[in-house]
């Protein structure tokens, strides 16, 4: 079942919430961390697809525990941020050029 990101925080807030809280940001930002950690191990192929969807589930729902922790609401930071497009030159597709960051 889809989720939009708003459903997502709830979801883990409804079900990590106050173990998060108790945990605080400096200790959620390590275990966001080693998710990240194991996702990169996943890219680099030394895991199945299955095993790197996972990962990449795993970094989602850290990320949305640090933003519930932190008080950001991710689809309102997303829509802030990307809203109009590429947030340098505003434009869908991306017109930077390649040495430019996003």
């Amino acid at each position: 079942m889809p989720f939009t990101l708003t459903e997502l925080q709830k979801l883990i807030r409804d079900t990590f919430g106050d173990k998060d809280a108790r945990r605080g940001v400096e200790g959620t930002f390590m275990w966001f961390m080693e998710e990240v950690g194991e996702l990169a191990e996943a890219l680099r192929g030394r895991r199945s697809h299955a095993e790197t969807a996972a990962e990449f589930a795993d970094v989602l729902a850290w990320l949305a525990t640090l933003a519930n922790i932190a008080g950001v609401d991710l689809d309102e930071a997303m829509a802030a941020k990307y809203g109009t497009g590429c947030p340098t030159c505003r434009k869908v597709p991306c017109a930077c050029g390649p040495g430019e960051k996003p």
